[in-house]
């Protein structure tokens, strides 16, 4: 999960904008641009932004457009060929689930909203979508959809073919879905307890036939060092004993209201990277241990397990136990390397 000043790929907000200027007025791009802090020639010159900057374009374009399938359009229009620094690694793989593989692996080069949950079975590859970090349905609705459709229109060119999933589950009340449908092959489910997409191991096989005409030097990255980032880092080196704000700051030789004031520029709070690390750990001790909840609850620091269970829910929007019924029978065969093995 990947917020506030960590580093996006920019080619999605050039997507976003280039959306944005196809269809709306000159003023709304110009709006846009200001809200976020950057230049048309900047954002250009870019091969990284922040993620703040991407989710905020997209909350933008959604609720200017009301159309709950506008990020599915905008993604759709993408093209490899906007791929920007993501180009020489794509150009290196044989086959699709090689491109799969190495996008759900490397969260910092292709941009990332969410948490995922792999398994495959019955010849299918299926990817859930985990919101620990508890974004409103309609705002993680819109990231999941663009995700989807982005991977199909990279997919579509790399392969030559057409690629359809086999099934799409929203976590939303049931409404127009006729576009996502048409673009994905599949029936849209809605009012399922999770966010949802599969695809069949044989498109996965399939080779790579997109020309690549250059080669970038795949060693040089140019994103800034995220300073969320660095607090995760430490808050993750720490745990489960996660430090207070004030001892954090008095790691940093800063004072309290300076990292508050640090992480606030950079839209969010300590409480939430606190929060998003002890979710993180928690759902990965319920997915591949065999500890009781009870067990999870002490190993995480907490008093009492009636705590835990409350937090968790607050977290993720259920309590532990129904998360793992939910989800453990997934987890089988979650860590393999190859997705249609």
């Amino acid at each position: 999960m990947r917020v506030g000043d960590q580093s996006y790929p920019s080619y999605e907000l050039k997507n976003l904008v280039n959306y944005l200027a196809r269809n709306y007025a000159t003023e709304q791009v110009e709006k846009l641009y200001s809200d976020i802090g950057i230049g048309e020639t900047e954002l250009q010159l870019s091969e990284f932004v922040y993620v703040w900057q991407v989710d905020y374009a997209m909350s933008f374009i959604r609720h200017l457009s009301q159309d709950p399938e506008v990020a599915a359009k905008a993604a759709s229009c993408y093209r490899v060929v906007e791929l920007d620094v993501l180009q020489p690694y794509l150009a290196t793989f044989a086959t699709l689930g090689d491109c799969l593989q190495f996008a759900i692996s490397h969260p910092e080069l292709v941009g990332s909203f969410s948490d995922t949950l792999l398994r495959n079975d019955d010849g299918n590859l299926h990817v859930r979508w985990l919101n620990t970090n508890k974004v409103d349905t309609e705002r993680y609705s819109c990231q999941f959809q663009h995700s989807i459709c982005s991977l199909l229109a990279f997919a579509n060119e790399l392969t030559g073919k057409a690629i359809q999933l086999n099934h799409i589950s929203l976590a939303e009340p049931v409404r127009n879905a006729e576009f996502l449908a048409m673009k994905t092959g599949t029936e849209v489910q809605f009012t399922c307890g999770f966010f949802e997409w599969s695809i069949s191991h044989d498109y996965l096989a399939l080779p790579i036939t997109y020309q690549f005409e250059q080669q970038i030097d795949t060693g040089r990255l140019d994103s800034e060092q995220s300073y969320i980032s660095e607090v995760l880092n430490q808050l993750r080196l720490q745990a489960p004993e996660l430090p207070s704000m004030e001892a954090m700051a008095e790691k940093q030789n800063i004072s309290a209201r300076t990292l508050r004031r640090k992480l606030a520029n950079a839209n969010t709070s300590y409480q939430k990277l606190v929060d998003q690390v002890r979710c993180q750990m928690a759902i990965d001790l319920i997915l591949t241990s065999d500890y009781s909840i009870e067990a999870i609850s002490d190993l995480m620091g907490f008093g009492e397990v009636s705590h835990f269970r409350q937090s968790f829910k607050h977290w993720i929007g259920h309590p532990p136990g129904h998360f793992h019924r939910l989800n453990r029978p997934l987890i089988s065969e979650s860590h393999c390397h190859k997705y249609w093995a």
